[in-house]
């Protein structure tokens, strides 16, 4: 079986072909996200039409909240261009189309074939621009009444000292994503051109002041955590993201057990980055798709 498998994101269009099992059929093809809707739209018909023949289905992971019936973006894609969200994905193929949220294709790609398998309780925090939510609730991912579960746009402070992407001040998104740390780079160096990238560089020269900016966003991402486990008492809870790679995690994991009243949990890297949002997007359209 081939499934042609797509992550759409504001930055880059990343698809591959995949089995029903999650194996990488093909090497992963990326593509800067285009400028306009259209032209997103045409990416997507010239790659479908390149393959259509040779696969059974199509699955899409994308930014933004998703319908309980896998068809279309219901909720905001801030980070992609304007109409995106109304792209009606089922005309872009006479093969069936799958559609899922990004953040519950990657946590479905940990469960079933990486650092989750064998846990039935899992929660996936990935770190980037924003912060996407993934959960596995006692072997079933969890996506709401309305397919928008898992968002974390709710204040973690009072004083309005961070504006939000979603409108809000202070949701805790603001506090432990990538674009957090770029914030804390400027506020903590006072210099509105610092980066997380100098943060990173400063870690790796063993800079102090580096050091202290990125325990201070760690501190926030620990916080996270520590909500999310006293909520869902998972198994695991796994960070991705590129930031993710340089997160102590086993100091993380200490503090998360020591100060939370549920069972004790593992704190783990996710195995898949770039890959995730295909690999499981794969392995939800072959399981409720094709079928």
């Amino acid at each position: 079986m081939k499934i042609l498998s797509f992550d759409i994101g504001g930055t880059k269009i990343a698809f591959a072909l995949v089995d029903e099992n999650g194996k990488l059929i093909s090497e992963p093809v990326k593509y800067s996200t285009p400028a306009t809707k259209e032209a997103i739209e045409n990416l997507l018909k010239k790659v479908i039409a390149q393959y259509e023949n040779e696969i059974e289905a199509i699955a899409i992971s994308t930014a933004g909240t998703v319908d309980i019936y896998n068809t279309k973006i219901t909720g905001s894609v801030g980070n992609l261009p304007d109409g995106y969200g109304e792209i009606d994905f089922q005309s872009l193929s006479k093969k069936k189309v799958f559609v899922e949220n990004d953040a519950n294709a990657a946590v479905w790609a940990e469960y079933k074939v990486g650092h989750a398998q064998g846990m039935n309780n899992v929660v996936l925090l990935t770190l980037g621009t924003g912060v996407g939510v993934g959960l596995i609730v006692n072997g079933k991912l969890l996506k709401g009444k309305s397919g928008a579960a898992g968002e974390i746009h709710f204040p973690v402070r009072q004083d309005k000292h961070r504006r939000c992407g979603c409108g809000n001040y202070d949701c805790l998104e603001v506090y432990m994503s990538g674009t957090a740390l770029n914030l804390d780079a400027k506020e903590f160096y006072n210099d509105d051109n610092a980066t997380s990238y100098d943060i990173i560089n400063g870690l790796k020269e063993n800079n102090a002041k580096a050091i202290g900016v990125f325990e201070h966003w760690q501190n926030m991402v620990e916080s996270g955590v520590r909500i999310f486990a006293s909520i869902f008492d998972p198994d695991v809870v796994l960070l991705g993201g590129s930031m993710a790679h340089f997160i102590n995690y086993s100091k993380m994991e200490k503090n998360v057990n020591a100060s939370i009243v549920t069972s004790p949990i593992k704190i783990r890297e996710a195995e898949f980055e770039n890959n995730a949002g295909i690999i499981g997007g794969a392995l939800l359209c072959a399981e409720k798709v094709l079928d």
